[in-house]
């Protein structure tokens, strides 16, 4: 791996998808610290896509081409369909490359933590990219929670509804398991990772989940009610089919609550092109989209911390250095695959599931 010393560690991208072409590659060219060196894609359009959108980078056609001179990078990025998280992972390991790789981890905890296992004992950092975890929404319930305002909070509501009522082609709707399709774990990995992340470890799991609309062979409606250990209760929602959505956010204390309807404006900005470093205020949300605190007797808007994507490479950066743990340790992703299971388990069989 290139030393700390250097000016830029320099990053191989697997796919150039929704993932990798408006999320991360963005955000790899906008990181001091990182250079966006390689992306593998073999298909054509995405590839005059890449030549036009981060001309210094080179294109390759397969992983095995990026693996096979592990000397001219210092990390992996896979934001390739969820079947090949896995493998591609461990082979970036193999070759002695730090990993960045897209939610979820893996299609089960079970392998999720092998991974985790395997990075360990190669010494070779390893992190999953939640990005939600620095959605303004999201940062500013944490600020809420972590200075009291809200008092002891006993309820907290997520949500991440869209209204999609065709299935559209593509590796997400697909009925094969290994695809890891479905609502549940696309937007579901969020939720749950975003639960876990405020209240801790979760001791039992009731889920239902569905697949309402016409032609769809994957789930795409979801709810999960957790017990954390703590006491707290998350009640979380992911659709497909929500013609109305209800508000993404409401945290219930015994001092006051806090309702927030919209989403993080970050993925729009990032899918109209816009970057971190174009130099213009990043994140920040228009007042009228603020969240309320309160009670129904005084309520107030309270305005929305900035999100803040960047900071997950940021972080990276100071890890690649040797300064800082990763992000997002990927243990994470397996308690959240553990979570997620559990739901499959309870929508399976109409019951509560305890966990260990």
């Amino acid at each position: 791996m290139t030393s700390a010393s250097v000016s830029s560690f320099r990053v191989g991208l697997i796919g150039y998808g929704l993932a990798g072409a408006a999320f991360h590659a963005p955000l790899i060219a906008s990181t001091p610290g990182l250079q966006l060196d390689a992306v593998v894609t073999a298909n054509p359009d995405r590839r005059a896509q890449l030549h036009r959108e981060h001309p210094g980078a080179r294109v390759l056609n397969t992983p095995e081409q990026l693996f096979a001179e592990p000397d001219r990078l210092d990390l992996v990025v896979i934001a390739s369909p969820n079947r090949t998280h896995v493998p591609l992972a461990r082979a970036a390991l193999l070759a002695g490359l730090a990993t960045v790789v897209d939610k979820p981890l893996a299609a089960t905890a079970t392998e999720a933590r092998d991974l985790c296992d395997f990075a360990e004992k190669t010494g070779t950092l390893l992190s999953v990219f939640q990005n939600r975890r620095w959605d303004g929404d999201f940062l500013t319930v944490r600020k809420l929670v972590t200075e009291g305002v809200l008092g002891r909070v006993h309820r907290f509501e997520s949500r991440f509804e869209r209204f999609r009522p065709k299935p559209k082609p593509g590796w997400r709707e697909l009925a094969d398991p290994a695809e890891v399709g479905g609502t549940l774990y696309d937007l579901g990995s969020h939720l749950v990772d975003q639960a876990l992340s405020l209240f801790g470890p979760v001791d039992s799991v009731y889920a239902e989940i569905d697949t309402r609309r016409d032609g769809a062979v994957v789930d795409d409606d979801a709810f999960l009610a957790l017990t954390h250990a703590s006491g707290v209760r998350s009640h979380l929602w992911t659709s497909a089919l929500a013609p109305l959505g209800g508000p993404r956010l409401r945290v219930l204390g015994d001092s006051a609550g806090y309702v927030k309807f919209g989403m993080d404006p970050q993925e729009d900005a990032l899918k109209a092109g816009h970057r971190p470093s174009d130099g213009l205020p990043w994140g920040v949300e228009d007042p009228s989209h603020h969240g309320t605190l309160g009670t129904d007797e005084q309520a107030a808007p309270v305005a929305t911390e900035p999100g803040d994507y960047p900071a997950y490479y940021a972080g990276i950066v100071t890890s690649l250095a040797g300064r800082t743990p990763p992000p997002v340790d990927p243990r994470d992703a397996v308690a959240t695959l553990t979570v997620l299971e559990a739901a499959r388990a309870s929508d399976a069989t109409s019951r509560v599931i305890r966990l260990p």
